[in-house]
């Protein structure tokens, strides 16, 4: 396995990415593939997965035991939960959700595709895009996931032929575009074989885009949160009340988005009072400043009334409070949603 120094990874940016696609079409493979291409498993981890393909009297390793690591999951051949991988590269880190192809898991994709910046869509290149195709693509659009990659896979089973892939991509984004989908990206790839999914294929010539890695490495991450409207969810209010910290009263949360400073001047939401920020205290240690997923401790200058579920925010970029809100919802509950059902909405570390 190679090794990247803290330096290398501390300039390289994040990516959270999440595969979907139809039953068989090979997400779980691409995802081993990738993995093991990119030389991304440890030793240990290949060698269990070669022990398990031979007790089941493959040849080859199944990669896509790397990812499918339930027990039901590997009896079924199927993927049944999200699967969460971490991996990196020099010139990127990666967050990746493998996610269930099955119909009946459909929720299960929206779950790993909710916090997604990229969404891999697979097709089988012998039965081109299919109803479950189309629902993942509605799904990306919904939540407006700005990267869609269309990995036409199994390409060594067609020949690598290149009308096949041409008809498919063609298929597929005149659809995805009347959704909104804001940008697609086909590539021709074999996942069992490894073509273009690392590595550039020599059976596929006549195709002079990226390789799955290398679109993955470039890809423009758009939103950094810590250059947006700084927001703490208050998720506990810390006092010790013991003698060396008699007065000592904290909000403890992580910050969702933007940076906070000691000495500004901040607003608690919903009640609306206002303070300035005393200290931040980050791993027990004072901070003078602290930004976006830090979880921190601020002190106020003020004692006021702030339990979990508020929201801290500055003075001066404070949102507008309202009981009015339109959305677009996921509903993917067994029964279907009606006038006068009671929901629960949950907003930061609040559930009304």
């Amino acid at each position: 396995m190679s090794t990247i120094t803290t330096e290398e990874l501390s300039a390289t940016t994040l990516l959270r990415f999440a595969t979907a696609g139809s039953v068989d079409d090979g997400k779980s493979t691409l995802v081993g593939r990738l993995l093991h291409d990119s030389k991304s498993v440890l030793t240990d981890q290949l060698e269990a997965v070669e022990h398990a393909s031979r007790n089941r009297g493959q040849d080859a390793p199944d990669l896509a035991l790397l990812t499918d690591g339930l027990r039901a999951e590997r009896e079924q051949g199927i993927t049944i939960d999200v699967a969460y991988r971490y991996f990196a590269t020099p010139r990127r880190r990666f967050i990746l959700a493998d996610t269930p192809g099955h119909v009946q898991y459909t929720r299960n994709m929206v779950t790993g595709a909710s916090t997604a910046e990229l969404t891999v869509i697979l097709v089988d290149a012998r039965n081109g895009v299919v109803e479950q195709t189309r629902r993942h693509a509605a799904i990306a659009a919904l939540l407006r996931v700005p990267h869609v990659v269309l990995a036409v896979n199994k390409m060594d089973l067609v020949d690598y032929r290149e009308p096949v892939f041409a008809a498919i991509a063609e298929e597929f984004t005149a659809y995805a575009l009347e959704l909104g989908v804001p940008e697609i990206t086909a590539i021709p790839i074999s996942a069992l074989a490894g073509d273009n999914v690392v590595d550039p294929s020599a059976n596929m010539d006549w195709y002079g885009g990226p390789t799955f890695l290398e679109h993955l490495e470039t890809v423009p991450v758009s939103h950094d949160l810590s250059h947006c409207h700084a927001r703490l969810p208050v998720q506990y209010v810390i006092r010790p009340q013991s003698a060396e910290h008699p007065d000592y009263r904290g909000y403890a949360g992580q910050i969702a988005a933007g940076s906070f400073r000691v000495g500004e001047s901040v607003t608690v939401l919903p009640s609306g009072r206002t303070s300035k920020i005393s200290g931040i205290d980050l791993l027990g240690e004072p901070v003078d400043i602290a930004w976006t997923t830090q979880s921190v401790t601020l002190l106020l200058e003020d004692d006021i009334d702030i339990s979990r579920g508020d929201l801290i925010v500055p003075a001066k970029d404070a949102p507008a409070t309202t009981q009015d809100i339109e959305a677009t919802v996921c509903h993917v509950a067994d029964a279907a949603l009606t006038v006068g059902h009671r929901v629960l909405l949950k907003h930061g570390t609040r559930t009304v």
